[in-house]
């Protein structure tokens, strides 16, 4: 299993490496595109949905106290992946842009970026700051997806070219748990953003 995995990886570097890089845009609909599979019965209010991505690729959201942590792709085999979000309240747009790798007939999804909403201030609601979140997706056999940027999308009107510069750099050889996450701030501080092993 180990050896298909780690074929399947190479598979994947080898095929973007030299690829043309392109965006797609998906939507998610909870109610039309995603399927409740895991749910708390305490106060927490957690839940967990599976939705339709780019082409086969899922796209998993955990949320649970007013915040979201969301998985794009595979995850790892025989376990959820790790919890991702920002320390405050947050949400996320319905929009997604996948980052396509494309050399001949050959496309893989190997980033996302997407918009995520965080309230800076529990007592003002309308106080809040948007984020371009960069995620690398995760592959078939493969499972390693995480957030491997942040741009400051408030007051920023060259965010999304920042954000797809990153994911065009980093995706490919970023390892999830290991290598620093790029971050772009602007006029005010970037949301804290935290990862539990």
């Amino acid at each position: 299993m180990r050896r298909l995995a780690v074929l399947c990886a190479c598979i994947v570097a080898t095929a973007a490496s030299g690829a043309d890089m392109r965006s797609e845009y998906t939507d998610l609909d909870e109610q039309r595109d995603c399927t409740l599979f895991s749910a708390s019965d305490d106060e927490t209010g957690f839940g967990a949905l599976a939705c339709a991505g780019w082409k086969g690729y899922p796209v998993l959201i955990y949320s649970g106290d007013l915040r979201e942590s969301i998985f794009y792709g595979f995850p790892p085999s025989g376990s959820e992946p790790v919890w991702e979000s920002f320390s405050a309240f947050n949400s996320t747009s319905p929009k997604i842009e996948w980052r396509i790798a494309r050399e001949g007939d050959a496309e893989t999804p190997v980033a996302t970026i997407h918009r995520w909403v965080v309230n800076d201030d529990p007592e003002d609601p309308e106080s809040r700051t948007e984020v371009l979140v960069v995620e690398k997706v995760g592959q078939p056999g493969e499972g390693d997806g995480c957030a491997i940027g942040l741009v400051l999308a408030s007051g920023n009107p060259k965010a999304n070219e920042t954000a797809r510069r990153i994911a065009d750099e980093q995706a490919l050889t970023f390892t999830c748990g290991a290598d620093e996450r790029v971050l772009v701030g602007g006029d005010r501080p970037l949301p804290d953003f935290d990862r539990q092993e």
